[in-house]
């Protein structure tokens, strides 16, 4: 089965793989620099347009254009999120498959420690991390990617306990494999389904952790463009100004939404036990 055409096929992936693509598109127009206007150039003349021809979800307090800033902010919070989840996806495989293959006093090491990480809310965790290491963006990307690496590690060490006890793993042991190409070719390899589906929900929620983070003033810091810095900034103008709280909210919500249906979809079409009828 054609992953691709499959997601197409069902009902809320399809919708899912819309948003996220579309969400990709602008992400790189705004890394590139490729948008309506320069989303950090201040126009005082032109400060708190609403939106129009001119200036489509109109401007800020500083006259700068939102819709600008919300395609440049698209593009950090994705540039965020996409290395944090790949700094959890990396660690947490490595510890989960380290854990799950020694077993014993490192399993038990390992685990007790991704326990200690599970016990604190992400958000308090990832917040303690910033908070000692000092505000920016590659710090947002170290704290939720270790906020993250708990889930991970249990997501592999599970499953692979289970292969671990598959005769095809005896087998392999019997015919002289080492222990590096067996966890990299029979534990690895069956583990890319639940992988792949726990990456597409870890970026929905890594996406609501970096906006928190810039939200507070720990994540991207001015005068740079961030989706949670955004609605920080629109605290005091909701009455005057509402537009510049209602864009940023709704492209944070329909981006974590595209996420969810999308990692919903590639759960039914990679996990046959969880494979529903398209809807």
């Amino acid at each position: 089965m054609r992953i691709p055409r499959a997601i197409f096929g069902h009902g809320s992936g399809r919708i899912g793989g819309v948003i996220v693509g579309v969400y990709l598109v602008l992400a790189i127009l705004g890394l590139l620099g490729l948008t309506p206007h320069n989303p950090i150039t201040q126009f005082r003349v032109d400060r708190l347009h609403a939106p129009g021809a001119a200036y489509w979800m109109g401007t800020d307090l500083f006259g700068r254009d939102v819709a600008s800033r919300l395609m440049a902010g698209i593009g950090q919070s994705f540039t965020v999120a996409f290395f944090s989840v790949a700094f959890a996806t990396l660690a947490g495989t490595v510890l989960g498959l380290a854990a799950a293959w020694l077993g014993r006093r490192w399993d038990g090491v390992v685990m007790r420690i991704m326990d200690v990480l599970l016990a604190f809310p992400a958000i308090l965790l990832a917040l303690l991390i910033v908070t000692v290491a000092g505000p920016g963006t590659w710090t947002s990307v170290v704290a939720i990617g270790i906020v993250y690496t708990p889930i991970f590690t249990r997501v592999v060490r599970g499953p692979a306990l289970s292969l671990k006890a598959r005769e095809f793993v005896d087998a392999a042991r019997t015919f002289g494999s080492s222990s590096s190409y067996i966890v990299t070719r029979h534990l690895l390899l069956n583990l890319v389904a639940p992988l792949t589906v726990q990456v597409t929900l870890a970026l929905a929620w890594a996406l609501l952790t970096e906006a928190g983070l810039s939200f507070l003033g720990l994540g991207t810091q001015p005068p740079a463009a961030s989706l949670g810095l955004m609605l920080s900034d629109s605290r005091n103008l909701m009455e005057t100004a509402p537009w510049l709280m209602i864009f940023p909210g709704l492209t944070i919500m329909i981006s974590i939404l595209g996420f969810n249906l999308l990692g919903d979809a590639l759960r039914d079409i990679l996990d046959p036990k969880m494979r529903r009828a398209p809807a």
